[in-house]
């Protein structure tokens, strides 16, 4: 599909941020039972809002259409492994915090920019009400919806490369720093598909974001019934 026109660029964006938005609230918050109904029983995760060729969103693809089989035990089995990976009552297998993968010290002693201070650059105070940190991976991916939004709402291409390098910074610096290491215990602590399936596609996503902002785009397409 060729990306000539901004609407169908903004509408790709609206796709990943549609994705995003889903595998962000999985993260940040335990699942409960209008989740599973919205996402899982109503066949939503059947058919993704954007196809791509990246061999990572295929996998996360299937990985989500396998996932939660059994609707009636999918709550149940979702908030354990939430419990185990994420956020429970133990250490987490998997936490979803930057500063787990990164040594804060090092980063502080070669000058490196925090995540607080890219948050603080765009004048972003209403991440406060979530009392979340702000190296949560939920709370980044949100801010980076945030960037998007923004960068659909423009129409001068100047302005359109900056924030293309803005989102990309921010992609490169504050997400896929340290999201292989964590996508890679997703894999292998998480107990179901679902929670193995929303670690690739959020790892997925980021790189297609990343490239499709960048010079060379990877191979996206919309599903008919996505199209505008």
């Amino acid at each position: 599909m060729e990306f000539n026109k901004a609407k169908d660029r903004n509408s790709v964006i609206k796709a990943y941020n549609m994705l995003l938005y889903f595998s962000g609230s999985m993260i940040m918050y335990e699942p409960v039972e209008e989740c599973v109904i919205d996402f899982w029983s109503k066949g939503i995760l059947k058919t993704l809002p954007v196809k791509s060729s990246n061999p990572r969103f295929v996998l996360a693809a299937s990985q989500l259409r396998e996932s939660c089989m059994d609707k009636t035990i999918c709550k149940t089995i979702l908030q354990e492994d939430f419990g185990r990976l994420i956020m429970g009552k133990g250490v987490p297998l998997a936490p979803p915090f930057k500063s787990n993968y990164i040594d804060s010290l090092i980063k502080e002693e070669s000058g490196a920019e925090r995540v607080t201070d890219f948050y603080d650059s765009y004048g972003w105070k209403k991440r406060l009400r979530y009392n979340i940190p702000d190296d949560n991976l939920g709370i980044e991916l949100l801010f980076l919806t945030l960037l998007l939004d923004k960068y659909i709402a423009l129409d001068d291409e100047i302005c359109l490369k900056e924030m293309r390098k803005e989102i990309r910074r921010f992609i490169s610096n504050h997400i896929l720093s340290w999201l292989p290491e964590w996508n890679e215990r997703m894999q292998e602590y998480s107990r179901t598909l679902c929670y193995k399936g929303i670690a690739t596609l959020i790892y997925a996503c980021c790189e297609d974001i990343y490239g499709f902002l960048g010079e060379t785009k990877p191979e996206i397409s919309l599903p008919t019934e996505f199209k505008n």
